[in-house]
């Protein structure tokens, strides 16, 4: 198969998830190309791909408005298959109702529906992850992988079930339409520790971020809310208004934790509670699934 992957990435987490899934697409033999979304990145043709993978991070239990404004760009043709694949840093149940905007764009276009798959990645805001929890989920997300592209190859559709209560709820907290533009407003620079690198604004996907008159970093009033400029910072000194609170700030470095072959104690179990007890039943499932696929032939 010929697979396109149109993403969009706030802090490279569905960047680095595309490129693995790209890399086991072309190890069972298929062909890949990606296109990732920036504010400059013109609508991609989708003549000649056998397969479309939708890729995105979950904004507040949504797609990003920012990718569903550039999937309206793109000419999908009748009967073209795509699949999704989401990440978030957890799997609340809420988080099933995300796709719905694409779901619905993508029937009016045509396109054949081959699977949704939710993948977990770290945080980059709230709290940061311990880096042992981070490696249990990159291992899950290799296995994931394997099995979604079984799936595909073979067919087998899977689906993540939403209802009208999750869209609901959904729908009412999609503050990311307003609230980036409004919290833009309270970011600030903390000139003390600024190295005037210019990373942050070289980066932004967005390009909201610019140098003023005298030097100082600015903030334009268009922002993702993708929280990259605040969490590659090398010197923490930007202040994310509201969210200051929440802020992560620093790289999970997941090439050098792949390259970790330490023996790697399970850091979710039947034992974990509050915040992680929603990763026993999704953990268990992947590795269930992957052993009846790939461990019982």
């Amino acid at each position: 198969m010929r697979v396109l992957f149109i993403y969009y990435t706030g802090t490279y987490n569905t960047r680095y998830l595309t490129r693995k899934l790209s890399e086991q697409f072309v190890a069972r033999g298929h062909e890949t190309e990606y296109t990732e979304i920036g504010s400059d990145t013109p609508a991609v043709s989708t003549e000649g791909y056998d397969l479309i993978g939708l890729g995105y991070p979950i904004y507040g239990f949504n797609s990003p408005l920012f990718f569903n404004r550039y999937l309206k760009k793109i000419k999908f043709l009748p009967n073209q298959g795509y699949f999704i694949y989401k990440n978030s840093g957890e799997t609340l149940a809420i988080n099933n109702a995300s796709s719905r905007i694409i779901l619905r764009r993508m029937k009016r276009c045509g396109a054949v529906f081959r699977g949704e798959y939710h993948f977990v990645m770290p945080y980059n805001i709230h709290f940061p992850f311990e880096r042992d929890f981070v490696r249990e989920i990159l291992e899950k997300n290799r296995k994931l992988g394997e099995i979604m592209i079984y799936r595909l190859e073979n067919e087998q559709i899977e689906e993540i079930q939403s209802n009208l209560i999750y869209n609901i709820a959904a729908s009412a907290v999609g503050i990311q339409k307003i609230g980036g533009n409004i919290n833009s407003f309270f970011y600030r620079v903390d000139s003390e520790k600024c190295r005037n690198c210019g990373l942050c604004l070289k980066n932004c996907p967005r390009k909201n971020i610019y140098r003023a008159k005298g030097g100082r970093i600015r903030f334009k009033h268009h922002c993702n809310m993708c929280m990259r400029c605040s969490f590659y910072c090398p010197a923490n000194a930007i202040k994310i208004g509201f969210l200051e609170g929440w802020k992560v700030n620093g790289s999970y470095h997941f090439e050098e934790l792949e390259g970790d072959t330490s023996p790697l104690k399970p850091y979710i179990t039947s034992e974990s509670s509050g915040f992680y007890k929603c990763f026993i039943k999704y953990f268990a499932n992947i590795d269930a699934v992957y052993e009846k696929i790939f461990l019982q032939k």
